[in-house]
Protein backbone atom coordinates (compact mmCIF):
# COMPACT_ATOMS: atom_id res chain seq x y z
CA UNK A 1 0.00 0.00 0.00
CA UNK A 2 1.22 3.32 -1.32
CA UNK A 3 0.03 6.50 0.72
CA UNK A 4 0.45 10.27 -1.03
CA UNK A 5 -0.89 13.30 -0.06
CA UNK A 6 -2.70 15.35 -2.70
CA UNK A 7 -0.35 18.11 -2.32
CA UNK A 8 2.38 15.78 -4.28
CA UNK A 9 3.70 17.06 -7.50
CA UNK A 10 2.30 14.56 -9.63
CA UNK A 11 4.72 12.12 -11.54
CA UNK A 12 6.34 13.69 -15.16
CA UNK A 13 4.34 10.79 -16.68
CA UNK A 14 1.51 8.80 -16.40
CA UNK A 15 3.50 6.06 -16.21
CA UNK A 16 5.40 6.52 -13.50
CA UNK A 17 1.98 7.04 -11.33
CA UNK A 18 2.21 4.40 -8.87
CA UNK A 19 0.18 1.32 -9.28
CA UNK A 20 -1.86 -0.89 -6.77
CA UNK A 21 -3.47 0.18 -3.49
CA UNK A 22 -2.92 4.26 -2.97
CA UNK A 23 -4.21 6.11 -0.51
CA UNK A 24 -4.40 9.56 -0.37
CA UNK A 25 -4.69 12.21 2.56
CA UNK A 26 -4.37 16.00 2.44
CA UNK A 27 -6.19 18.97 1.43
CA UNK A 28 -8.33 18.35 -1.75
CA UNK A 29 -8.42 22.24 -2.66
CA UNK A 30 -4.34 21.91 -3.30
CA UNK A 31 -3.75 22.60 -6.89
CA UNK A 32 -2.49 19.10 -7.61
CA UNK A 33 -5.11 17.49 -5.44
CA UNK A 34 -7.15 16.55 -8.33
CA UNK A 35 -4.75 14.50 -10.35
CA UNK A 36 -4.26 12.08 -7.38
CA UNK A 37 -7.99 12.10 -6.02
CA UNK A 38 -8.91 10.62 -9.66
CA UNK A 39 -6.11 8.01 -9.79
CA UNK A 40 -6.07 7.20 -6.07
CA UNK A 41 -7.99 3.89 -4.89
CA UNK A 42 -9.94 6.58 -2.47
CA UNK A 43 -8.51 9.37 -0.26
CA UNK A 44 -9.25 9.90 3.56
CA UNK A 45 -10.66 13.12 5.05
CA UNK A 46 -11.39 14.14 8.57
CA UNK A 47 -13.89 17.14 7.68
CA UNK A 48 -17.12 16.90 5.42
CA UNK A 49 -16.78 14.61 2.65
CA UNK A 50 -18.32 15.76 -0.65
CA UNK A 51 -16.63 14.58 -3.29
CA UNK A 52 -17.60 10.55 -3.88
CA UNK A 53 -13.42 9.91 -4.16
CA UNK A 54 -13.22 10.69 -0.50
CA UNK A 55 -14.42 9.44 2.81
CA UNK A 56 -14.57 10.99 6.02
CA UNK A 57 -12.96 9.39 8.92
CA UNK A 58 -12.65 10.39 12.70
CA UNK A 59 -8.63 9.97 12.49
CA UNK A 60 -7.02 9.87 8.75
CA UNK A 61 -3.80 8.46 11.15
CA UNK A 62 -6.16 6.11 12.73
CA UNK A 63 -8.09 4.87 9.21
CA UNK A 64 -4.67 4.64 7.90
CA UNK A 65 -2.64 2.04 10.58
CA UNK A 66 -5.94 -0.09 10.12
CA UNK A 67 -5.75 -0.19 6.33
CA UNK A 68 -2.15 -0.51 6.68
CA UNK A 69 -2.67 -3.60 9.02
CA UNK A 70 -5.81 -5.53 6.91
CA UNK A 71 -3.63 -4.63 3.02
CA UNK A 72 -0.77 -6.41 5.06
CA UNK A 73 -2.82 -9.36 5.86
CA UNK A 74 -4.12 -9.59 2.67
CA UNK A 75 -2.14 -8.16 0.20
CA UNK A 76 -3.41 -10.24 -2.60
CA UNK A 77 -7.16 -9.57 -2.31
CA UNK A 78 -6.43 -6.05 -1.75
CA UNK A 79 -4.71 -5.62 -4.86
CA UNK A 80 -6.84 -7.72 -6.87
CA UNK A 81 -9.87 -5.82 -5.65
CA UNK A 82 -7.73 -2.73 -6.39
CA UNK A 83 -7.03 -4.09 -10.28
CA UNK A 84 -11.04 -4.95 -10.30
CA UNK A 85 -12.50 -2.20 -9.27
CA UNK A 86 -10.22 0.13 -11.84
CA UNK A 87 -11.25 -2.02 -14.78
CA UNK A 88 -14.97 -1.75 -14.18
CA UNK A 89 -17.07 0.50 -16.73
CA UNK A 90 -19.84 2.22 -15.08
CA UNK A 91 -21.17 3.01 -18.41
CA UNK A 92 -20.78 -0.52 -20.24
CA UNK A 93 -23.11 -3.86 -19.76
CA UNK A 94 -22.95 -5.51 -17.02
CA UNK A 95 -22.23 -8.65 -17.83
CA UNK A 96 -18.28 -8.35 -18.75
CA UNK A 97 -17.95 -6.74 -15.48
CA UNK A 98 -19.01 -9.50 -13.37
CA UNK A 99 -17.08 -11.89 -15.69
CA UNK A 100 -13.77 -10.21 -14.77
CA UNK A 101 -14.95 -9.91 -11.09
CA UNK A 102 -15.83 -13.88 -11.18
CA UNK A 103 -12.56 -14.92 -13.07
CA UNK A 104 -10.55 -12.44 -10.34
CA UNK A 105 -12.76 -14.05 -7.87
CA UNK A 106 -11.68 -17.80 -8.84
CA UNK A 107 -7.93 -16.66 -8.55
CA UNK A 108 -7.89 -15.95 -5.15
CA UNK A 109 -9.90 -18.89 -4.34
CA UNK A 110 -6.83 -20.28 -5.62
CA UNK A 111 -5.21 -18.78 -3.66
CA UNK A 112 -2.83 -18.67 -0.03
CA UNK A 113 -5.06 -16.30 1.46
CA UNK A 114 -8.38 -17.88 1.71
CA UNK A 115 -6.94 -21.01 1.62
CA UNK A 116 -5.75 -19.93 5.46
CA UNK A 117 -9.08 -18.35 5.92
CA UNK A 118 -10.23 -22.55 5.55
CA UNK A 119 -7.96 -23.72 7.44
CA UNK A 120 -9.17 -21.23 10.42
CA UNK A 121 -12.33 -21.69 9.70
CA UNK A 122 -12.48 -25.76 10.10
CA UNK A 123 -14.42 -28.48 7.75
CA UNK A 124 -17.11 -26.90 5.35
CA UNK A 125 -20.67 -27.65 5.81
CA UNK A 126 -23.54 -27.63 3.52
CA UNK A 127 -26.68 -25.96 5.75
CA UNK A 128 -29.86 -26.72 4.78
CA UNK A 129 -32.93 -25.14 4.52
CA UNK A 130 -36.48 -25.83 2.99
CA UNK A 131 -37.75 -22.88 0.23
CA UNK A 132 -34.43 -20.63 0.56
CA UNK A 133 -36.49 -18.73 -1.19
CA UNK A 134 -40.34 -17.73 -0.87
CA UNK A 135 -41.80 -16.50 -4.39
CA UNK A 136 -45.60 -14.94 -5.03
CA UNK A 137 -47.14 -13.24 -7.36
CA UNK A 138 -49.87 -10.55 -6.96
CA UNK A 139 -51.58 -9.08 -9.80
CA UNK A 140 -48.80 -7.91 -12.12
CA UNK A 141 -46.04 -7.39 -8.85
CA UNK A 142 -43.86 -10.41 -8.51
CA UNK A 143 -42.46 -10.32 -4.42
CA UNK A 144 -39.62 -12.70 -3.96
CA UNK A 145 -38.25 -12.99 -0.40
CA UNK A 146 -34.91 -14.39 0.95
CA UNK A 147 -36.31 -17.54 3.40
CA UNK A 148 -33.33 -18.37 5.76
CA UNK A 149 -34.32 -16.19 8.41
CA UNK A 150 -32.45 -18.07 11.26
CA UNK A 151 -28.62 -17.79 9.53
CA UNK A 152 -29.94 -13.96 8.51
CA UNK A 153 -30.54 -15.40 4.92
CA UNK A 154 -26.84 -16.32 4.80
CA UNK A 155 -26.63 -16.87 0.97
CA UNK A 156 -26.40 -20.06 -0.07
CA UNK A 157 -26.04 -22.22 -3.37
CA UNK A 158 -29.61 -23.67 -2.87
CA UNK A 159 -30.89 -19.86 -2.19
CA UNK A 160 -29.35 -19.18 -5.48
CA UNK A 161 -30.95 -21.34 -7.70
CA UNK A 162 -33.95 -20.76 -5.83
CA UNK A 163 -33.43 -17.09 -6.13
CA UNK A 164 -33.03 -17.46 -9.87
CA UNK A 165 -36.00 -19.44 -10.64
CA UNK A 166 -37.72 -16.74 -8.86
CA UNK A 167 -36.16 -14.32 -10.87
CA UNK A 168 -36.75 -15.94 -14.13
CA UNK A 169 -40.33 -15.95 -13.88
CA UNK A 170 -40.46 -11.86 -14.51
CA UNK A 171 -38.02 -12.44 -16.86
CA UNK A 172 -40.27 -14.91 -19.17
CA UNK A 173 -43.38 -13.06 -18.44
CA UNK A 174 -43.81 -9.52 -19.91
CA UNK A 175 -46.95 -8.94 -17.90
CA UNK A 176 -45.06 -9.21 -14.66
CA UNK A 177 -44.40 -4.98 -14.04
CA UNK A 178 -43.04 -5.21 -10.60
CA UNK A 179 -40.46 -6.96 -8.83
CA UNK A 180 -39.71 -6.55 -4.98
CA UNK A 181 -36.63 -8.33 -3.52
CA UNK A 182 -36.91 -8.67 0.50
CA UNK A 183 -35.20 -11.23 3.14
CA UNK A 184 -37.54 -12.25 6.09
CA UNK A 185 -36.39 -12.68 9.89
CA UNK A 186 -33.85 -9.95 11.36
CA UNK A 187 -31.86 -8.74 8.41
CA UNK A 188 -32.53 -9.06 4.61
CA UNK A 189 -28.91 -10.75 3.32
CA UNK A 190 -25.93 -11.46 5.77
CA UNK A 191 -23.82 -12.22 2.57
CA UNK A 192 -22.54 -15.62 1.80
CA UNK A 193 -22.98 -18.61 4.03
CA UNK A 194 -19.70 -18.98 5.32
CA UNK A 195 -20.64 -22.77 6.27
CA UNK A 196 -20.36 -23.86 2.88
CA UNK A 197 -17.72 -22.12 1.60
CA UNK A 198 -14.91 -23.79 0.05
CA UNK A 199 -16.88 -26.81 -1.03
CA UNK A 200 -16.87 -25.85 -4.74
CA UNK A 201 -15.29 -28.47 -7.19
CA UNK A 202 -12.58 -26.68 -8.69
CA UNK A 203 -12.84 -22.59 -9.31
CA UNK A 204 -13.34 -22.66 -12.92
CA UNK A 205 -16.48 -24.63 -12.26
CA UNK A 206 -17.44 -21.78 -9.70
CA UNK A 207 -16.64 -19.11 -12.22
CA UNK A 208 -19.12 -20.59 -14.64
CA UNK A 209 -21.90 -21.45 -11.77
CA UNK A 210 -21.28 -17.70 -11.09
CA UNK A 211 -21.64 -16.32 -14.57
CA UNK A 212 -23.79 -18.50 -15.99
CA UNK A 213 -26.83 -18.93 -13.25
CA UNK A 214 -26.09 -15.28 -12.28
CA UNK A 215 -29.18 -13.84 -10.01
CA UNK A 216 -27.05 -10.80 -10.04
CA UNK A 217 -27.36 -10.41 -13.97
CA UNK A 218 -31.02 -11.58 -13.71
CA UNK A 219 -31.65 -8.58 -11.60
CA UNK A 220 -29.80 -6.06 -13.85
CA UNK A 221 -32.18 -7.57 -17.09
CA UNK A 222 -35.02 -6.43 -14.60
CA UNK A 223 -33.96 -3.12 -14.00
CA UNK A 224 -33.39 -2.24 -17.36
CA UNK A 225 -36.57 -3.64 -18.38
CA UNK A 226 -38.74 -2.18 -14.88
CA UNK A 227 -36.41 0.77 -13.75
CA UNK A 228 -37.58 1.59 -10.29
CA UNK A 229 -40.15 -0.97 -10.30
CA UNK A 230 -37.70 -3.13 -9.61
CA UNK A 231 -36.86 -2.82 -6.08
CA UNK A 232 -34.87 -4.02 -3.01
CA UNK A 233 -36.40 -3.76 0.23
CA UNK A 234 -33.67 -4.17 3.05
CA UNK A 235 -33.30 -3.71 6.65
CA UNK A 236 -30.87 -5.43 9.60
CA UNK A 237 -27.82 -6.32 7.89
CA UNK A 238 -27.47 -6.22 3.99
CA UNK A 239 -23.82 -7.72 3.70
CA UNK A 240 -21.53 -9.04 1.02
CA UNK A 241 -23.71 -10.83 -1.79
CA UNK A 242 -27.25 -9.35 -0.28
CA UNK A 243 -25.80 -6.03 -0.22
CA UNK A 244 -24.31 -6.60 -4.30
CA UNK A 245 -27.14 -8.18 -5.62
CA UNK A 246 -30.06 -5.31 -3.79
CA UNK A 247 -27.73 -2.66 -5.43
CA UNK A 248 -28.73 -3.90 -9.32
CA UNK A 249 -32.17 -3.22 -8.43
CA UNK A 250 -33.65 0.09 -9.77
CA UNK A 251 -34.89 1.02 -6.28
CA UNK A 252 -33.27 0.38 -3.13
CA UNK A 253 -35.09 1.26 0.54
CA UNK A 254 -34.38 0.30 3.49
CA UNK A 255 -35.42 0.55 7.28
CA UNK A 256 -33.74 2.78 9.99
CA UNK A 257 -30.80 0.77 11.79
CA UNK A 258 -30.05 -1.31 8.53
CA UNK A 259 -26.25 -1.48 8.17
CA UNK A 260 -24.23 -1.95 4.72
CA UNK A 261 -20.52 -3.70 4.03
CA UNK A 262 -18.24 -5.84 2.25
CA UNK A 263 -16.46 -8.24 4.38
CA UNK A 264 -14.92 -10.13 2.01
CA UNK A 265 -11.33 -9.36 2.22
CA UNK A 266 -10.95 -10.87 5.29
CA UNK A 267 -11.56 -14.37 3.64
CA UNK A 268 -9.12 -13.33 1.21
CA UNK A 269 -11.58 -12.58 -1.57
CA UNK A 270 -13.61 -9.52 -3.15
CA UNK A 271 -17.06 -9.35 -3.88
CA UNK A 272 -18.54 -12.27 -5.92
CA UNK A 273 -21.79 -11.34 -6.61
CA UNK A 274 -21.49 -8.76 -8.79
CA UNK A 275 -21.06 -5.88 -6.41
CA UNK A 276 -17.83 -4.48 -8.12
CA UNK A 277 -20.31 -3.47 -10.81
CA UNK A 278 -23.49 -2.88 -9.06
CA UNK A 279 -21.87 -1.06 -6.31
CA UNK A 280 -19.42 0.77 -8.13
CA UNK A 281 -22.56 1.58 -10.45
CA UNK A 282 -24.45 3.52 -7.72
CA UNK A 283 -21.00 4.90 -5.43
CA UNK A 284 -17.84 5.21 -7.71
CA UNK A 285 -14.84 2.63 -7.10
CA UNK A 286 -13.44 4.91 -4.58
CA UNK A 287 -16.25 4.07 -1.95
CA UNK A 288 -16.74 0.92 -3.02
CA UNK A 289 -12.64 0.08 -2.89
CA UNK A 290 -13.18 1.19 1.03
CA UNK A 291 -16.04 -0.51 2.04
CA UNK A 292 -14.26 -3.36 0.91
CA UNK A 293 -10.67 -2.48 1.71
CA UNK A 294 -11.66 -1.14 5.35
CA UNK A 295 -14.24 -3.78 5.98
CA UNK A 296 -15.86 -1.27 8.04
CA UNK A 297 -20.25 -1.36 8.00
CA UNK A 298 -21.99 1.88 6.94
CA UNK A 299 -25.29 3.07 8.66
CA UNK A 300 -28.47 3.72 6.61
CA UNK A 301 -27.92 7.67 6.52
CA UNK A 302 -24.19 7.29 5.15
CA UNK A 303 -25.45 4.50 2.45
CA UNK A 304 -28.32 7.49 1.62
CA UNK A 305 -26.00 10.32 1.10
CA UNK A 306 -23.28 8.12 -1.10
CA UNK A 307 -26.34 6.87 -2.77
CA UNK A 308 -26.02 3.54 -2.32
CA UNK A 309 -29.53 3.48 -1.35
CA UNK A 310 -32.68 5.80 -2.43
CA UNK A 311 -34.88 6.00 0.40
CA UNK A 312 -35.00 5.13 4.48
CA UNK A 313 -38.70 4.49 5.56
Amino acid sequence: MIIVDLSDPAPLTEGACPTGVVIATGDIAHPHAEFWLERATFTLVEGPAHDRRTVAVPSVDEALADLTDRVTRWPQAAAVCDDVLRAVDVHAPAAPGVITESLAYSTLQSGSEFARWLTERGPAQVPQTPDPVLAHRDGDTLYVSFNRPQRHNAFSTDARAALLEALDVALLDPGVDEVVLSGAGPSFCSGGDLAEFGTFDDPASAHLARTRYSPALALDALTARLGPACRAQVHGRALGSGLEMAAFCGTVRCTPGTVFGLPELSLGLIPGAGGTVSITRRIGRWRTAHLVLSGQTIDADTALAWGLIDAIE
